[in-house]
């Protein structure tokens, strides 16, 4: 018997035939038959995809300065955003600067504030936001009462309008709704690069709401999308996942995501490590490969340049919108855009060009 956490759209996947793996301690869809990750992969960057993204966690901050306290935690600023805003953060160690998490925070209001973690980190974010919230500040872990439904893709938004859902126009803010009378949530935001919304519903209500996208996708050639497809959109936008591009290990200065850091702010976890770091010089930093043969980079890889160890590729998948190999790689100071390093990839040195990401056009906005 599997020690693995599922969602409740499990049987929905079985069903369906779903290719399922471990992802994070819950087994959840890889990719579904019927074309597998490049349809699929496709289906979002031409039509609309819809992902059970259930796994991820889900938290609160209740009470009279919630705002105040989730602000002097984290590292982006959240006094730049309002009510019913959303913005993309990290929770940092305080001693080393490291990436506990990256997330995003739902601003409610100056009073509720909720936390969408990677699944695999939401024990540990939810843990350091208990230690040091004052009195009367409560933290919840909603991670099993909600689920996140992914409705990403050019089409997304009509197919959220023909079941009745709201498509919030502006980037990064989110509604509260309600669906045949349950209360939901729908955010514009996601994880490929193209227009896309995530529902989030309560668990016991996503079987329902993941039924009427995908029937009512039929009319928008949907497909039901597994997480595979999901890492090859995001790795062609150079986004960040955690493990990866971001760890305790990697700072948000290596990683190039000083932009979603407060600076100015007087207070957030890491601070003075990371303001250290980026008046130093960050030691590496994260670049973008692209092949210049048929090599695909995968994580691990070592990447030399003139014989040198430089680095290693964090991500790399081959790329189906560019039919070529692709990989985030963290590399020495000094490394500049065009230059050619090399990669071996299972013994063999694949030559590939440093660039910058994305790899393909962002239609997020």
């Amino acid at each position: 018997m599997s020690d693995l956490r599922t969602t409740t759209l499990h049987e929905r996947h079985v069903a369906r035939g779903a290719k399922m793996a471990d992802f994070g301690g819950w087994e959840m869809p890889i990719e579904y038959p019927g074309g597998g990750v490049l349809a699929e992969h496709t289906a979002v960057r031409e039509r609309v995809g819809v992902f059970d993204v259930g796994h991820l966690g889900k938290a609160v901050v209740r009470g009279a300065g919630a705002l105040e306290f989730v602000n002097a935690a984290l590292t982006n600023d959240l006094r730049k955003v309002g009510p019913m805003q959303a913005q993309y953060s990290l929770c940092c160690d305080e001693a080393t600067g490291g990436v506990v998490d990256d997330l995003i925070a739902y601003v409610r209001d100056d009073e509720e504030i909720y936390l969408i973690p990677n699944a695999a980190n939401t024990t540990g974010v939810v843990a350091r936001l208990v230690q040091a919230a004052p009195d009367g500040l409560e933290v919840e872990n909603l991670h099993t009462a909600l689920g996140v439904i992914a409705v990403q893709g050019p089409r997304s938004a009509d197919l959220l309008e023909a079941v009745g859902l709201p498509a919030p126009a502006a980037y990064m803010t989110f509604a509260a709704a309600q669906w045949e009378g349950r209360d939901l949530v729908v955010a514009r935001s996601g994880y490929t690069g193209e227009l896309g919304f995530e529902v989030i519903p309560r668990s016991l209500d996503a079987v329902d709401v993941w039924d009427a996208l995908l029937a009512a996708g039929a009319s928008y050639d949907a497909l039901p999308c597994g997480l595979a497809a999901r890492d090859t959109l995001r790795t062609e936008m150079g986004y960040p996942l955690h493990g990866h591009e971001l760890s305790l290990d990697i700072t948000p200065n290596q990683a190039r995501a000083g932009w979603a850091v407060g600076w100015d702010k007087p207070e957030f976890w890491g601070r003075e490590a990371l303001l250290r770091e980026k008046e130093a010089g960050a030691a590496r930093l994260l670049w973008g490969l692209e092949s210049t043969d048929r090599g695909i980079p995968r994580p691990g890889m070592p990447v030399s340049r003139g014989g040198d160890p430089i680095g290693e590729v964090t991500s790399g998948t081959f790329s189906p919108t560019r039919k070529l190999g692709i990989g985030l790689a963290l590399l020495a100071r000094g490394v500049e855009v065009g230059d050619e390093v090399s990669v071996d990839v299972r013994g063999r040195q694949s030559t590939m060009t440093v660039v910058r990401p994305p790899f393909v056009e962002s239609h997020v906005k």
